[in-house]
């Protein structure tokens, strides 16, 4: 039996990668900086939490990351943790910086020292490609980041290539591009747009307020992403991957979408507003995943009109249910 350390367990990623896990009869431990006091809602959510063993974890504190991972013992570590939010990156850049690159390299460091055959996956970002002019990115397209968040992500990205190649490390990166769920916080736009969108459906005469909404993205449905980063470390060699569905869409054609599906006419409803605007925005962004399907066998089956299907279906369940994803 495997055991699988999850860093960030608590988020979208790290509660869906701890059911396919589970699942699979790994072991499964993880880790958010203070355990005893995060709620873990996600995981309860998935009803999972009593089969997950949980451990407090500070990436950015090396001696911290060296003494879970001597006590955990893993056979796989997943690097899900770190600032998550594009738009906090402008808010937040040194916390960002920080806890994605920093974490990471403790992480590799940390690794390095025990001496011990530990694979690990790193959350890349296509944020790290910035802007492409419209043409998908593949593992080959050049960083062009234009966020602190993007920054941080390829600053990652690079030490876990230094690492690999100077030290033999089995680690990977995985670029993801978009991918949401019902297990999203509302901070994220999409998440937000679905939730006023069923508010507005039960009878809140709220408006919705949006930023840039031409903006253009790749989106996917995360419980299918995180199959991906699994099979990432099943590889002979280690290697990095794009993964995403390779169809973009305006975030408005998601916002239409979203209250099409509610029987509401989303225009009547939505109001753009400039000071939701990021100071650098991308305006295509889209992903290229020939490699992750001639490689590792993954192909997404949902794109971004499945997603909001899924989004809104969940949002509709009674209290209590669970979004458990069953996985092939």
């Amino acid at each position: 039996m495997k055991t699988a350390l999850i860093c960030g367990i608590s988020g979208q990623d790290g509660a869906y990668l701890a059911q396919l896990l589970l699942e699979k009869g790994y072991t499964v431990c993880g880790t958010s900086r203070d355990a005893q006091m995060s709620s873990f809602s996600s995981l309860k959510r998935l009803g999972i939490y009593n089969q997950v063993k949980l451990e407090s974890m500070a990436l950015t504190d090396f001696r911290s990351v060296l003494q879970v991972l001597t006590k955990v013992d893993p056979d796989e570590i997943y690097n899900l943790a770190g600032q998550s939010s594009v738009g906090l990156s402008f808010e937040l850049p040194v916390e960002t910086l920080e806890s994605i690159a920093t974490g990471t390299l403790n992480l590799l460091e940390a690794i390095r020292f025990l001496a011990k055959p530990i694979k690990l996956y790193n959350a890349g970002s296509s944020e790290c490609f910035g802007n492409t002019n419209g043409e998908p990115a593949d593992e080959q397209t050049p960083f062009r980041p234009r966020s602190p968040y993007g920054v941080a992500k390829a600053t990652a990205f690079w030490e876990v290539a230094n690492y690999r190649e100077a030290y033999g490390i089995f680690a990977a990166s995985g670029i993801l591009f978009n991918h949401e769920s019902p297990l999203r916080p509302q901070r994220f736009v999409t998440q937000k747009i679905i939730a006023t969108a069923q508010r507005i459906a039960a009878g809140s005469r709220e408006i919705l307020r949006l930023g840039n909404t031409a903006i253009q993205r790749d989106w996917g449905w995360a419980p299918e992403y995180v199959e991906a980063m699994y099979l990432m470390l099943q590889q002979p060699q280690p290697d990095d991957y794009v993964i995403a569905t390779g169809q973009a869409f305006a975030l408005q054609d998601f916002v239409a979408q979203a209250f099409a599906s509610l029987d509401l006419d989303w225009q009547a409803h939505v109001v753009i507003d400039q000071s939701l605007y990021r100071p650098t925005e991308i305006a295509h962004s889209q992903g290229n995943p020939a490699k992750a399907k001639r490689q590792l066998g993954w192909k997404a089956q949902f794109a971004m009109p499945d997603v909001v299907r899924h989004m809104v279906a969940a949002g509709n369940k009674d209290a209590g249910a669970t979004d458990s994803f069953k996985f092939s």
